[in-house]
C-alpha cells in the first residue's frame, strides 16, 4: 500500500495537523482525502518523490550465476573481460584472438 501525503490547501485556515502536512497509508482503491480529519478544511495531496526498494542483490552474486550454470566476466581493461563465476575461460578480450 502506498503512503499519501498530504497538505492544507490554504495555509491561513489550517490546523497544526495539516499545515505542516500529514501521510495516509491507503490502498490504491481508496478514495483520495479531501478535508483534514482533525479541522475538516481542504486540503490537497502532494506529489513527492517515491522510495524504491531494491531486493534482488542476491541476483548479481557470483554464486546466483555458476550455481544456473552461467559465466559472469567483469571488465578489466583494454578490451579485457575477467571471469568472476562459472565454468567459462578464465579471460577473453574483445580483440577477436
Amino acid at each position: 500500500m502506498p503512503i499519501y501525503e498530504y497538505r492544507a490547501a490554504k495555509e491561513e485556515e489550517s490546523c497544526a495537523h495539516c499545515a505542516p502536512g500529514f501521510d495516509v497509508l491507503a490502498k490504491v482503491s481508496d478514495a483520495e482525502l479531501t478535508v483534514c480529519p482533525v479541522c475538516g478544511n481542504a486540503i490537497a495531496r502532494v506529489i513527492s518523490r517515491v522510495s524504491v526498494v531494491g531486493g534482488n542483490a542476491h541476483l548479481l552474486k557470483e554464486s546466483h550465476f555458476a550455481n544456473r550454470g552461467f559465466t559472469q566476466y567483469k571488465k578489466v581493461g583494454g578490451g579485457v573481460y575477467e571471469k568472476t563465476a562459472g565454468d567459462g575461460p578464465r579471460y577473453i578480450s574483445d580483440d577477436g584472438k
